[in-house]
């Protein structure tokens, strides 16, 4: 009888629910609501049924941990991004290349709009891979200016390059970084 109430609850109540109760039940009941899509993220990444369902089950074990710690206003798009960062961080403990999904998982309906943070984590995320396609100094160089908001002698100091060098490295690199986000290389 409580399972079935439970599963009538909204992302919201549920996540509530668990938090003032901890029955794991709860989060039982957003596994079985979001387990396709944690799915088809780790899919996307590893490429590898059998490593994307370990994943999957890895990721719902310390979902009990994670909502104790956060408590997402938008439950869909905060799993996406847990399951996106659990993805990577596994890869690169892996020492494997990471390949950024060109576009999000499809939605299960229209009225589950995605979060606006997770379409401009997207977005940084082939900004990120871009820089990478840059000169150590020009990526250096607009990571500083652009990213920690350093001014120009901030730079100097920071890198030892002349005001002369931050200039013409953070020109290049915009335009570096333009032509390689252009042409859609990634």
């Amino acid at each position: 009888m409580l399972d079935e109430r439970l599963n009538s609850l909204n992302d919201q109540e549920l996540i509530s629910h668990y938090r003032s109760t901890q029955d794991v039940r709860s989060v039982g009941a957003l596994f079985q609501r979001y387990k396709h899509l944690v799915y088809g993220v780790c899919v996307k990444y590893f490429k590898n049924t059998n490593d994307a369902e370990d994943a999957v089950m890895e990721i719902f074990e310390k979902l009990h941990l994670d909502l104790k710690k956060s408590e997402p206003n938008q439950f869909k798009s905060w799993l996406y991004m847990v399951a996106r960062n659990h993805c990577l961080m596994q890869l690169r403990k892996a020492g494997l290349a990471v390949e950024y999904p060109e576009t999000l998982p499809q939605q299960e309906t229209a009225t589950d709009d995605i979060d606006d943070k997770v379409i401009q984590e997207i977005l940084f995320q082939k900004l990120e891979k871009g820089l990478f396609g840059l000169r150590s100094e020009q990526k250096m160089c607009l990571e500083l200016f652009y990213l920690k908001e350093m001014s120009y002698k901030q730079i100097v100091v920071q890198t030892g390059f002349g005001l002369a060098e931050v200039k013409t490295h953070l020109q290049n690199g915009k335009l570096n970084l333009k032509k390689l986000l252009s042409k859609d290389r990634f």
